[in-house]
């Protein structure tokens, strides 16, 4: 994942308590439709896309929440070690996925390859049949009696 950050770090007490009070200054402007602009030691200024205020919102929530936070493109390509690590099961597990075909990938080399599009839409398929079968798992509970 190049120009990513790989290994995500924890951001630091004062780091939290500054995302907080940037969040809590963002969130007011970000509903005011206002102009992002980041002003560089006191220096150039650079006015930022509209796009970019829900996503800088987002990242200062988490980390004034104490949360480690990375961008994955939605075009990356990840090892399947980062793959495994991003549907949190062990690389063992993933490379079963990507031999039973359930996870696309490509080779390259004798690397694989999993697109993080091909991943994302994986993970969002097993969340739905997790919770179609917990609602099956539901009604039958309430259809026996058993106070659920």
């Amino acid at each position: 994942m190049s120009g990513l950050l790989e290994r995500p770090t924890m951001p630091s007490a004062d780091d939290a308590e500054l995302a907080a009070e940037a969040s809590r200054q963002l969130s007011r402007v970000r509903r005011e439709g206002a102009e992002l602009r980041v002003q560089i030691d006191g220096g150039e200024t650079l006015r930022l896309p509209k796009s970019v205020s829900n996503l800088l919102y987002l990242l200062l929530t988490e980390m004034a929440q104490g949360n480690a936070v990375t961008l994955i493109p939605i075009h990356a390509e990840l090892t399947t070690q980062e793959a495994a690590d991003y549907l949190n099961v062990s690389r063992p597990y993933l490379i079963r996925l990507l031999k039973e075909g359930k996870v696309k990938f490509s080779m390259v080399g004798t690397h694989r390859r999993v697109k993080f599009s091909d991943l994302e839409a994986y993970r969002k398929a097993s969340e739905e049949e997790r919770q179609r079968v917990m609602e099956e798992l539901a009604a039958q509970a309430q259809d026996l009696g058993m106070g659920y």
